[in-house]
């Protein structure tokens, strides 16, 4: 089973954002079942008719999984579930908690019940095929965000400037970017403490999933509007850098 993780689907009003959705166009093109995860915690808005009308014009097999359910009374679900399923045909509406794991193996198996039979379409014990690079640069990203969440929400950007493999580790250089100076300085924190633990959080988990030493360079720049950059933009592309990497 190969699981296609799509950027959330929104109206685009920037260069990222088309090319988010341009993602998930190409996604829907290529897959046999469509999973959408909605928030069941929250009010239903436009945001989410919007979702369930474009996957509503989707071909294949639909499922709606409600995320959150250990957020809402149990007897307010069947009245959502009602609601939901007269939006659109969903072959399973399957309630949900990412935190906690209920539902998830349902979801699992209901998809394999679906899904055609054939041959692998990658080798066995390939989890991903996305380049290291890419893999590396977005754990940056993602440890940025954690670290903060409230300060810095979704306006980092991560390159990686350089990934050089020796025998006995990989040493990486990935430069930070944000759109203000006051977003540089939540990340760089006082005397650097703040990009340390980012740093420190990354390369442990590359270690692990690389399994070999890793030495991370980290560095914060300003680059006001990056996501209107579409030059930046398209550098952030893992199939773009696939491309460079099958060149090189």
């Amino acid at each position: 089973m190969v699981l296609i993780d799509t950027p959330g689907l929104h109206r685009p009003d920037s260069a990222l954002g088309r090319q988010m959705m341009g993602e998930v166009n190409a996604a829907l093109d290529a897959v046999d079942v469509l999973a959408l995860i909605m928030d069941v915690s929250e009010d239903i808005g436009k945001r989410d008719r919007h979702a369930i009308e474009r996957a509503a014009r989707f071909e294949g097999t639909r499922f709606l999984l409600l995320n959150k359910v250990d957020r809402i009374p149990k007897d307010n679900l069947l009245p959502i579930i009602e609601s939901l399923g007269k939006m659109a045909d969903f072959a399973e509406i399957i309630p949900i908690s990412a935190l906690t794991g209920d539902g998830v193996d349902r979801v699992l198996n209901k998809i394999i019940e679906y899904l055609p039979s054939g041959e692998p379409h990658f080798p066995a014990g390939q989890y991903t095929d996305q380049p290291e690079r890419f893999l590396a640069a977005e754990l940056i990203r993602e440890k940025a965000m954690a670290g903060t969440f409230h300060e810095v929400p979704h306006a980092v950007a991560v390159l990686v400037d350089s990934f050089e493999e020796t025998d006995r580790l990989i040493r990486i250089r990935a430069t930070i970017y944000v759109e203000r100076e006051g977003q540089k300085g939540i990340l760089i924190g006082r005397a650097g403490a703040s990009l340390k633990k980012i740093g420190t959080a990354a390369r442990k988990e590359l270690e692990e999933i690389l399994g070999t030493k890793i030495f991370l360079e980290l560095f914060v720049k300003v680059l006001r509007d990056w996501r209107d950059n579409p030059q930046l933009v398209r550098q952030l592309d893992w199939h773009l850098q696939l491309e460079r990497l099958t060149g090189e």
